[in-house]
């Protein structure tokens, strides 16, 4: 059992497994760059060594027929490019990483 502690008041209860083992909050890495939807890269604009800007086209994510035109929002180096075109990729899959730069 463990204890909480609400205004003054303390309850026991139980941590289910869920809970135990729920994905734990981490601060957003804004060098690196996930799909947010499943698609296919159909072009791929910044390449390894290329330095970027916030608002810097990276590469082209068709899915359900839109061109989506995946932009960087951090200033800095393109580190790799982890997809190539023609590439099917999940949603989640990790796309491009930025060494960032400050200003």
């Amino acid at each position: 059992m463990d204890e909480i502690n609400i205004n003054h008041s303390v309850y026991k209860t139980r941590l289910s497994d869920k809970f135990i083992n729920r994905k734990r909050y981490a601060p957003e890495d804004k060098s690196r760059v996930f799909s947010f939807i499943p698609g296919t890269i159909v072009e791929i604009i910044a390449v390894a060594g290329d330095s970027v800007e916030p608002g810097s086209e990276l590469l082209v994510l068709e899915a359900m027929k839109m061109k989506n035109r995946i932009l960087s929002t951090v200033r800095g180096v393109v580190r790799s490019v982890n997809v190539e075109t023609g590439q099917v990729i999940p949603k989640g899959h990790l796309i491009v990483e930025i060494d960032t730069q400050e200003d």
